[in-house]
């Protein structure tokens, strides 16, 4: 029998890509042909991209390149994603676990700017929360904590009692550094130290007191 996890919280802070929405495939074309295109190697590059902004991945890979040249590409890698969302799709229980959210505030925080979260979220068939931080929204990328601390200030909660839904290495780290507890989802969480992590969304079970605690059942 798999153990259960419980976590409570006031709010839910959540990323998109790898966590609400499986857009491996586009950001996979994208980035490789990127990482060709400088000459360097596909699997090095797509081991830092997941969670950044393109342009703080672009500074990590190539750190001597100048950081408008940077900006540039990031405009022209960003357009493409935009225009591909062949394989998008919600990850498994993506649209249950969003809906049992109804009565619980929360917030998606991505490091994707609105018009490709929005893309994104219409291919997986899943509403985009009223409450968003994209990459407009912020001066720094994950792994810095400002995404989820922002989401917890617009959602008036402070910041010990929201829980971070996240994939990545950068955005556990961000979710971690804000001083959040963090639920990992897909295998690219294991690695990263979550607080508790599982394969996808059909493994949590979402529920609201009338105080307002909200109650995590995960596992």
């Amino acid at each position: 029998m798999t153990a259960t996890t419980v976590l409570t919280a006031r709010a839910l802070l959540l990323d998109m890509d790898g966590t609400l929405v499986n857009s491996d495939g586009p950001t996979e074309r994208v980035w490789r042909r990127w990482a060709a295109a400088q000459g360097l190697d596909g699997d090095a590059v797509m081991s830092v991209v997941h969670g950044r902004q393109g342009q703080a991945s672009m500074a990590a890979l190539l750190p001597d390149r100048p950081m408008e040249e940077n900006h540039r590409d990031n405009a022209r890698l960003l357009a493409e994603e935009s225009a591909d969302m062949d394989g998008v799709v919600p990850v498994a229980g993506g649209a249950e676990f969003l809906a049992s959210l109804a009565a619980v505030p929360h917030a998606l925080v991505t490091s994707a700017p609105l018009r490709l979260a929005e893309r994104r979220m219409a291919a997986a068939g899943l509403p985009v929360p009223s409450a968003r931080v994209t990459a407009e929204s912020v001066g720094a990328s994950k792994p810095d904590p400002e995404g989820f601390l922002k989401g917890a200030a617009e959602l008036g909660v402070p910041a010990a009692d929201c829980v971070v839904f996240e994939d990545s290495e950068a955005g556990i780290r961000a979710g971690l550094a804000a001083g959040m507890q963090v639920v990992g989802i897909g295998p690219r969480a294991r690695a990263h130290g979550p607080t508790v992590q599982v394969d996808d969304l059909t493994r949590v079970r979402v529920s609201r007191a009338d105080d307002g605690t909200v109650t995590l059942h995960i596992g």
